[in-house]
Parts: C-alpha cells; sequence; structure tokens
C-alpha cells in the first residue's frame, strides 16, 4: 500500500469517525443482516405465510422455529465468506469450481429471482389499487420498477443502505395489524411449541413452501456480497485473508447482524401467519393466491385499519425486496463475468452490473404484463429456488471449510453442524417438492 492510499484511507476513516460517532454503537453494527432478514419478507413469502395461516391456522408455527437456526447458520457462512475473501459467492465460485458449475448456478439463480421480482411487483401494484384505485396496475408497475432500479443506480452506496434499512421499518405494519385482531393465544403457543403432523399433501406442500420462502438462495449471494461492499466503503475494513487483526471484530458483528435480521425476519412472518390464522382461517376463507388477495381478504373480517396496514406493508417491503433480487441476481453475473461489480461504483464505472438490475427488474414487471398468473410464477420461483438452494448451500459448505480459500477463518464446529444440516433439511424438502409436484 503507497502513501497516497494510506494517506486517503486515513483521511476517510476520519471522516467516517465523525458521521459514525453520532449513531449509536448498536445501529451501526446491523447492516447486511438485518437487510438481507427484512428482504426475506417480500410479497410473494407474504402470500406463502397468509396462505399456510389461512390454511392450517396456527398449526404451522412451529416451522418458523425450526428455520430460524438453519437461516442463521447458512446466513452467517455466507457474509463469513464474503468478509474474508472480499468475493461474493459467485466469486469464489468462479475461481474455484468448474466453469459449468458456475454459469448453471447463476442461470437458475437470476431465472428465480426474475419470477420472484415478477410476483413482488405484481402484489405491490395491486396492493397499491386496493389503497389508490385511481392508478391502473400497468402504471404503478412502472412506478415501482423506476424507484427499485433509479436508487440502486444513482444514489450513493452509503445512502442506499441507509434507506434500505429505513424500509425495514414497513415490517412493524405486520406486527400492528397483529395487534388489532383478536389472536386465540393459547392455540397460537400450542402451534408454536408443539409441532403436528398430518398425513396431508398440502399440509407438507406448504411446509416445504415456508422453508423454500425462508432459506432462499438469493439472500446467500446478496449478504456475501454486502460484505464485499462494506470492505470498499468502510476505510478500515479489509478482507480477513487480509488483514486477520480484524477477524475477532467482524464475526462478532455478522453473527450478531446475522441473529437479529433473521430474528426479525422470522417474527414478521409469524405474526402474518398468526393474523391470516386468526381471521382467514377462523372465517373459512382457506384459499390465499397472493398477498394482495390476503389483504383484501382482511378487509370484511377485520376491519379497515388491518386492512390498511396488511396493504402498505405489502407495498413498503416489495421496496426493499425487489432491489435485493435483482442485485443479487447482478452480482451473481457479474462476478461469473469478472465485469467491475457493486453498488460502491458509480454507473461509469460498472455500466454492465448496473445494466443487469435494470434487466431484471424490467423483465419482471413486463411478466406481470403479459398476464402470467401470479400463483404461477410463485410456482416456478419456488421450483427454481429448490433447484438451485441445495447445490449453492453444498457450494457455500464446501468453500466455508476449505483452508485455501478461507485461511484460518475455516468454519467452527457449531457452524459446521448447523450449516450441513440446513444443507440436508433444504434437500429434504427439494424433493418432496418435486415428489408432491409429480403426483399433482
Amino acid at each position: 500500500m503507497n502513501k497516497a492510499r494510506i494517506a486517503r484511507k486515513s483521511a476517510a476513516q476520519s471522516r467516517s469517525n465523525v458521521v459514525e460517532s453520532g449513531k449509536p454503537r448498536f445501529l451501526r453494527l446491523l447492516g447486511p443482516g438485518l437487510i438481507t432478514g427484512a428482504a426475506d419478507d417480500d410479497p410473494s413469502g407474504i402470500a406463502t405465510y397468509a396462505q399456510a395461516g389461512a390454511e392450517f391456522g396456527f398449526q404451522l408455527s412451529w416451522t418458523l422455529v425450526l428455520t430460524y437456526p438453519l437461516m442463521v447458520a447458512i446466513q452467517a457462512v455466507s457474509a463469513r465468506i464474503g468478509r474474508t475473501t472480499g468475493q461474493g459467492i459467485a466469486g469464489n465460485i468462479r475461481l474455484n469450481y468448474p466453469k459449468w458449475i458456475l454459469r448453471t448456478t447463476v442461470a437458475l439463480l437470476v431465472m428465480a429471482n426474475i419470477c420472484n421480482i415478477g410476483a413482488d411487483l405484481g402484489a405491490m401494484a395491486e396492493a397499491s389499487r386496493l389503497l389508490l384505485p385511481a392508478l391502473p396496475v400497468w402504471a404503478y408497475l412502472i412506478i415501482f420498477s423506476s424507484i427499485c432500479t433509479t436508487g440502486q443506480i444513482f444514489l450513493r452506496h452509503t445512502r442506499y443502505v441507509a434507506i434500505l434499512k429505513w424500509l425495514t421499518l414497513f415490517l412493524l405494519a405486520y406486527f400492528a395489524t397483529l395487534c388489532v385482531v383478536h389472536v386465540a393465544w393459547a392455540e397460537f403457543f400450542k402451534g408454536l411449541v408443539l409441532p403436528r403432523f398430518l398425513p396431508d399433501k398440502d399440509f407438507w406442500l406448504a411446509v416445504i413452501a415456508i422453508l423454500g420462502t425462508t432459506i432462499s438462495p438469493y439472500l446467500f449471494f446478496w449478504q456475501a456480497s454486502q460484505e464485499v461492499e462494506d470492505t470498499k466503503t468502510e476505510p478500515v475494513r479489509e478482507p480477513l485473508r487480509r488483514q486477520p487483526s480484524q477477524g475477532r471484530d467482524a464475526l462478532t458483528r455478522i453473527r450478531l447482524d446475522t441473529l437479529i435480521g433473521m430474528g426479525v425476519s422470522n417474527l414478521v412472518a409469524l405474526a402474518i401467519m398468526a393474523t391470516a390464522a386468526a381471521t382467514l382461517h377462523i372465517k373459512g376463507a382457506h384459499h390465499i393466491a397472493s398477498a394482495a388477495q390476503a389483504a383484501e381478504a382482511l378487509r370484511p373480517i377485520a376491519g379497515q385499519f388491518a386492512f390498511a396496514l396488511f396493504s402498505i406493508g405489502i407495498v413498503g417491503t416489495g421496496l426493499l425486496s425487489v432491489p435485493v433480487l435483482a442485485g443479487s441476481a447482478a452480482y451473481a453475473v457479474g462476478e461469473a463475468q469478472s465485469w467491475p461489480t457493486g453498488l460502491s461504483k458509480k454507473p461509469a464505472q460498472a455500466k454492465a452490473f448496473y445494466a443487469a438490475i435494470a434487466a431484471a427488474t424490467v423483465v419482471g414487471a413486463v411478466a406481470n404484463v403479459l398476464k402470467i398468473s401470479p400463483i404461477k410464477a410463485l410456482i416456478w420461483a419456488a421450483a427454481l429456488n429448490a433447484v438451485v438452494a441445495v447445490p449453492v448451500m453444498f457450494l457455500v459448505m464446501k468453500i466455508a471449510t476449505n483452508k485455501k480459500i478461507m485461511g484460518p477463518f475455516r468454519i467452527e464446529r457449531p457452524w459446521l453442524f448447523l450449516g450441513w444440516l440446513a444443507t440436508g433439511v433444504m434437500a429434504v424438502a427439494s424433493i418432496a417438492f418435486f415428489l408432491s409436484l409429480a403426483m399433482g
């Protein structure tokens, strides 16, 4: 590192310290993990949790207790890879595995993400129509697509990350909704701590859908890439292979950030499921095709206020999750192609990367204009996620345990156990998912 670079980093560190000193230390620790966890509760996920609650009441609440440690493990391992190597998931696959593995993984991820983007934008547009019916669906699609794309392209990375953190507050809408409906708390806690297993195909399909929604490949790619971004934008941070002395603090921050982020994610999912169970299930509304339909169904049962809160939550979470979906696809493609990649770069410095973000968002929006069924988009997204999740998790675990790649920061035994357990659970769920489709 030459003297000029040292001087620049020293000056940047001084500026950073001035800015950061005004924030509570706890809030400074939260970043990629919090945003990733919040993005997991996208409109497609809301539809999944609402459908589970509407059809089975509180009987599936235990699944969100089961998935929490598994989510924490695979997300923390993904973040650790990015922070240690200075490369995202796709970048590490490119450097250490055959090209066909890289290309297949990235292609499946991009297809699944585009299906999710389409479903999320469609749900946001429909929810907005319920709140403000003056504009047609296509107008809302253009508005939301433009907001999600231009924010990533034209805002500074640090400013954009701050906006994403503020958008996580929209998740509070689901806790507020739960507060205004009547919940049979004895039944709620019974479903939470005493799992019931029904010999029913739809029951197990719902279990698989919840697993696939909470543990999604795009989240692995996003959190790892954001850890890489932080080493570029934070003046004192370097990849741990380059600066091992930063390891203890960095890994502690990642662990806390991920524990809180995934905790928030599953608590919100639980609130959505409980709201649907306490209202829609009780009244016999057992089938929900989209998040917007869940909001509309709430209106006559739980009242206008609950309906409005639920709808606002759909729009707010979509504004957070669509950029994460498009961004994770662009990171994967950019790292696979060795493009200049990252939201910390200006558009002129990473034209192909930002073009990939725009393309993924536009294609997802166009899928709605072509009248592709939202429920079919969700099924295809779930199927593609099931295809890509297990091999990606396998690769993530292989990278995280490789001494050549990770050096002294290979994962320890608790993370090793939980990471492989998560991979095994997702493998079983994926096989069961495809068997259910075959028996369809």
